[in-house]
Formats: C-alpha cells, sequence, structure tokens
C-alpha cells in the first residue's frame, strides 16, 4: 500500500499553504521527516494523499538577525542550529539541547519545526524554546501572525497548529544582551536511548548577586511544555542565595505535575532527581551570565 499519492514541493510560504489547502484528501507538511516517515511506515499514521514537502520554502530555511531578534526557520535541520554562531550568542540552550537530539545522522536531517510540531512535553528543542520565551510564526491562508510559543500545544503529542491548514514558517528568539544567559540539560538512560528522563533549561539576567528575571522550562512537568512559573517568581528579584533556591524548589515541585512512564521513569522518580537537575542548570547560567 502507497503511504502517499501526491508529493508536492513549494518554494514560497504562500505555496505552501495554497497546496494545504487544495489537496484532495488527507495532507500533511514534511520537512526532514525522521518521526513522520516512521509513523507511516509502522502503521502509526494512517496512510496520507498529499505530503507537501517545506524543504524548498526560503523563507522557512533561514537563519538570521532580523527585526531585534534571532529568527529560525522551522525547515533548518537541527544540526545547523546546533552549529550556527548565532545560536551560539544568542541562544546557548538551544545549541545544547539540539546538540542531544537523536544522533548525527538524524540531526541533519531532522529539523526544529519538526520538533516542535511533534508537540511532545519533553522534547529537548521545545524545552530550550520554551525558556528562551520564543515565538513563533505561523502561517494559513489569511496570512502570517506571531503568536507565544506555548500556545502551539494542545496536550502530549497534541499539537494547537491544524496541519492540515497552517505551518510554522520559523521562531523567533529574543537576542542576548549583556549579563544574560541560558542553558539546557537533560537526565537520560546510561544505554543511550534517545529520550530524556528529565530535561530542563534556564535563561536568566543577572543583576550582580540579583537574578533580576529568569524563565524556567522542565520537562516533562505536565502535559505541554511546562514553565515553572511559581519557581521562577520566588527567585525573581532575589539573590541566589542557598535559601532562595530552596524554596524555588519547593515552588517547581509544588507546580509540576509529574507523570509515571513505562519508558522513562516514575513520578515521584523525577521528583526525586529534578532539584538536582535543576540547581546544576541555574548555576551554569548563572555563571555565564
Amino acid at each position: 500500500m502507497n503511504l502517499w499519492q501526491e508529493y508536492k514541493r513549494p518554494v514560497s510560504v504562500a505555496e505552501a499553504v495554497q497546496a494545504l489547502a487544495s489537496a484532495p484528501g488527507s495532507v500533511m507538511p514534511i520537512a526532514g521527516g525522521t518521526d513522520l516517515i516512521l509513523d507511516l511506515k509502522q502503521g502509526r499514521h494512517s496512510p496520507v494523499h498529499t505530503l507537501i514537502d517545506l524543504t524548498s520554502v526560503h523563507e522557512m530555511t533561514v537563519l538570521e538577525i532580523r527585526g531585534g531578534s534571532l529568527f529560525i526557520g522551522a525547515a533548518v535541520p537541527v544540526n545547523r542550529v546546533a552549529l550556527d554562531p548565532l545560536t551560539a550568542t544568542h541562544a546557548q540552550a538551544l545549541v545544547e539541547a539540539c546538540n542531544l537530539i537523536a544522533g548525527p545522522q538524524v540531526r541533519n536531517t531532522a529539523t526544529l519545526g519538526g520538533n516542535v510540531a511533534h508537540a511532545l512535553p519533553a522534547a529537548d528543542g521545545t524545552i530550550a524554546l520554551t525558556a528562551l520565551e520564543a515565538v513563533a510564526e505561523v502561517a494559513n491562508d489569511l496570512g502570517i501572525r506571531r503568536i507565544p510559543f506555548t500556545s502551539l500545544f494542545a496536550g502530549p503529542g497534541k499539537s494547537a497548529i491544524d496541519k492540515t491548514k497552517e505551518i510554522i514558517v520559523g521562531f523567533h528568539v529574543p537576542l542576548a544582551a549583556a549579563h544574560q544567559a541560558s542553558c539546557f540539560k537533560r537526565i537520560m538512560r546510561p544505554q543511550g536511548v534517545a529520550l530524556p528522563i528529565l530535561n530542563c533549561s534556564v535563561w536568566l539576567e543577572r543583576n550582580g548577586d540579583e537574578v533580576k528575571d529568569i524563565h524556567i522550562a522542565v520537562g516533562p512537568g505536565g502535559s505541554t511544555p511546562f514553565r515553572a512559573t511559581n519557581a521562577e517568581a520566588a527567585l525573581r528579584g532575589k539573590s541566589l542565595t542557598e535559601e532562595n533556591y530552596n524554596k524555588s524548589v519547593d515552588a517547581l515541585l509544588a507546580q509540576a505535575k509529574f507523570r509515571d512512564s513505562a519508558r522513562r521513569a516514575s513520578a515521584e522518580y523525577r521528583r526525586h532527581i529534578v532539584g538536582g537537575l535543576f540547581k546544576d542548570v541555574l548555576y551554569t547560567a548563572w555563571d555565564r551570565a
């Protein structure tokens, strides 16, 4: 049985949206395809009539400074994100996350947009972008709009984007300023399974010995990418003392909703290890800032 009947390669965002809207049957966008093709072959996704290949859409393959932010096209391969000096300067947490996604061959093909569109609450690129407070650029037949990054998600594996009508064009990440830094780390099984037991990303701005501002993301901490806003409030505007750190961990544990996973870890184990991981990431970002 054919996994698809038609394969289209638009060269502009407008063409891509039109191709989605005019497809005669079921339709899906594809870029790297490292998840979608496997899902189709292994029967986890029903066959589609039309695949819309986005890799020739120039707007979605650029990585550049644009309008006061770093713009990363959704079809940019993960390895390019990891190696580009612009992301190293302005989004170090994203570099660290991308370097941990799967293996080298997959990173050369998989895209940042695909990592996000898969809507897993512990996807490495997704957690880093959550902490960096990225803004997504989304296109449909009405035009292009920008939406807060966390608005892209509706639940575990459920995107709020209608993949039959809309595409994620790219992501805007604020440019790093003086005394701002970020970090991403994760805990995974020693056998090298490419699924994190837990990951964490922190962006912060430092003012001497005070945490001027901070964003904390933990995956999986809920059904969608989780911002530990209560922990942020416990540290924002305060000195980074052991007492304030402990208060922030308590706030994180009270807000997070860890789940049991047969393939990853129990909720109890995640609660046990999150403090150590968070402390490592927090103090690394603090030292960098």
